[in-house]
């Protein structure tokens, strides 16, 4: 198992994922009106969850366009979500811009090609453990779970214990 990298943990302001692939385990359904539909993992939801009501900054950057992801994210309480993305590392800046968080003090969690450059760019560069190929070693974190799996938790859990907040207690503002 590779052990989330605490040193680089502690610079980290903002956690930024992928969807396909991370929060789910890449698999698209189609039902018979043309609708996706995406199967993710209660745990990662519950993570998200959580470090939203303790102050921690999460967006998603996802090149996927439904609304059922935005509805579930913002659901979860996530205010930064960006879909239809081809371009993730200029949303990362353009939040970035915005937030005044510079990039080596992002995390960010993809799985494929469309990752790379964000992934190049943030402090913390993280991937599921079947990430694509060519993913697997541009990252700092390789979680020891798959995506759609408990990923998402796993690196959100983290964190929050590197910072002291899991258990609701301690700095809520980021």
């Amino acid at each position: 198992m590779n052990k989330l990298p605490l040193d680089q943990l502690k610079n980290i302001q903002l956690l930024a994922f992928d969807y396909d692939g991370v929060f789910t385990d890449g698999t698209i359904l189609i039902d018979a009106a043309g609708n996706m539909l995406r199967q993710g993992h209660a745990k990662d939801g519950f993570a998200v969850q959580w470090a939203c009501k303790q102050g921690i900054p999460l967006a998603i950057i996802t090149g996927g366009r439904e609304p059922s992801v935005e509805a579930r994210m913002r659901g979860l309480g996530i205010e930064e979500v960006h879909l239809g993305c081809h371009d993730k590392l200029a949303v990362l800046s353009d939040l970035s811009q915005r937030s005044g968080i510079p990039l080596e003090s992002m995390a960010y969690m993809g799985d494929d090609m469309p990752d790379k450059l964000a992934l190049q760019h943030v402090g913390l560069s993280c991937c599921p453990a079947d990430a694509a190929a060519d993913i697997l070693p541009l990252c700092d974190y390789v979680s020891s779970i798959k995506g759609g799996h408990g990923c998402v938790r796993e690196l959100i859990e983290g964190f929050m214990k590197a910072k002291g907040v899991w258990n609701g207690k301690g700095q809520t503002n980021w």
